[in-house]
């Protein structure tokens, strides 16, 4: 793949019900590291409690958000950054009172195959709608009892 520049507002965005909105910023066919801009409502979790066994990063660009991490949680607010290393259990949910919008990167060194990472069950992020029911390896048995992401167009709604 070339090179590019795009900018967010013309990019293909999902819908994901529950889980806020998203877009990948980076769509070749097999990145060395991810990055995607997740948009959550207050109470909408990014995504399930799980660990990777790659590292990942994430900095709260605008709004507010609650991180659960190994079993505790953190407020976090604009240009906090948490840096996840591999095998460190966490979800983000979106809090406040407007939108938040959250910049994920991750590396993609070891997301085929059966060692890519998990979702462990946890009492803490099952609170916020934000835990598998049942510990498993299988995105689709984690994200279960949620819709699927549908495509939708950018709102000017969700950025400063």
């Amino acid at each position: 793949m070339s090179w590019y520049v795009r900018n967010v507002r013309e990019m293909k965005w999902w819908d994901c019900g529950p889980r806020g909105f998203v877009t990948e910023l980076v769509d070749d066919e097999k990145p060395q590291v991810g990055a995607n801009l997740f948009v959550l409502a207050p109470g909408q979790p990014m995504a399930m409690y799980h660990w990777e066994a790659d590292q990942e990063g994430f900095l709260v660009l605008s709004g507010e958000a609650l991180l659960i991490v190994e079993g505790e949680e953190r407020p976090l607010r604009p240009w906090d950054y948490f840096h996840c290393p591999p095998n460190v259990s966490h979800t983000i949910v979106g809090s406040g009172s407007g939108p938040t919008a959250i910049l994920a990167i991750g590396a993609r060194d070891d997301q085929d195959g059966a060692d890519w990472g998990g979702y462990p069950y946890s009492e803490l992020a099952m609170k916020h709608d934000a835990s598998a029911e049942e510990e498993t390896t299988d995105a689709e048995v984690a994200y279960a009892r949620f819709p699927s992401g549908k495509p939708t167009e950018f709102s000017e709604d969700w950025l400063p």
